[in-house]
């Protein structure tokens, strides 16, 4: 098998676990939101430093936090990712995993637009009418269904976010995330004491329940690795094209194994969408750069 087949391989494995992850949490939907996050946070922490610690660089990301700037940047970063994987799982808790699916489908194009008003980038006219169309797709979902979609919004908007701050960083992904896991891990770790010390059961309240919260660990840190490992064996357009099975997926979940309503407004929205992602990944292929790649550090 190539590298290149490899690195496919890796981009949709990883794509395919973020897509039916919405059914994981849906296991844990009698869980408060926070205890979910708290676990997810502790587990994805220990499952990280297990994997550097087989690789030999579980100081890594002691060291990283140790630099000023990094540790502004990878704190605010902490934040962001909290706030997202929180949403994620508010969304598959209380019935909203089709929003979720629409705030990973507009997340490339918010990005596109980070990247006009916060680092000077140009858009080509095929981007700039794609971003356009997916704000026009978000304002007549808002007025069909009389609210906008803020869970799908504020999805996009801190993953955009997210990606702007650590836009510079110069630190692989797999060591990053598990310095921000350890930067959260105080504050995950004192609230589910205090759940506990006002009578809530923090491991779910059964031994499979427990596993369960146990295994948001690896459900966190695998995709996160799989696809730090295709991004290096493939060029960064085909990674764009591949990435969009995650919301593909949930898309699916949602609608057909969640039976959430999917109205006319919506297929009018989704396909403003989908049109838009054409138009943005058909640019992105077009002008996508012919030189060699520099490598990508996990």
């Amino acid at each position: 098998m190539t590298e290149t087949a490899k690195g496919v391989g890796a981009i949709i494995l990883a794509c395919t676990i973020w897509g039916l992850s919405g059914l994981f949490y849906k296991l844990l939907a009698g869980l408060p939101v926070l205890d979910i996050l708290a676990h997810r946070t502790l587990w994805g922490a220990v499952f990280f430093l297990l994997v550097l610690g087989v690789q030999g660089r579980v100081g890594a990301p002691l060291r990283v936090l140790r630099g000023r700037g990094t540790f502004r940047i990878l704190a605010g970063a902490s934040v962001l990712i909290a706030l997202n994987w929180m949403l994620f799982v508010w969304a598959i808790k209380s019935g909203q995993a089709l929003e979720a699916s629409l705030g990973y489908y507009i997340f490339p194009l918010v990005a596109v637009l980070f990247g006009l008003l916060f680092f000077g980038e140009r858009l080509r006219r095929a981007e700039a009418l794609a971003v356009l169309l997916a704000a026009l797709a978000v304002a007549v979902l808002t007025a069909g269904l009389g609210v906008a979609p803020w869970i799908a919004l504020s999805i996009a908007a801190s993953f955009g976010a997210y990606g702007a701050l650590k836009k510079h960083l110069d630190v692989g992904p797999v060591v990053s995330v598990t310095a921000e896991s350890l930067l959260l891990a105080t504050p995950a770790l004192a609230w589910l004491v205090w759940s506990a010390v006002q009578g809530g059961a923090v491991m779910g309240g059964s031994w499979a329940l427990a596993l369960t919260l146990m295994l948001a660990g690896p459900m966190t840190a695998t995709p996160l690795i799989l696809f730090s490992y295709g991004a290096r064996r493939i060029d960064l357009a085909s990674v764009g094209v591949l990435s969009y099975l995650n919301p593909s997926l949930q898309f699916a979940v949602a609608v057909l194994i969640f039976a959430e309503a999917f109205t006319g407004w919506h297929m009018v929205a989704f396909a403003m969408i989908w049109t838009a992602l054409a138009l943005y990944s058909l640019a992105r292929w077009r002008y996508r750069p012919v030189a060699p790649r520099p490598s990508i550090r996990s």
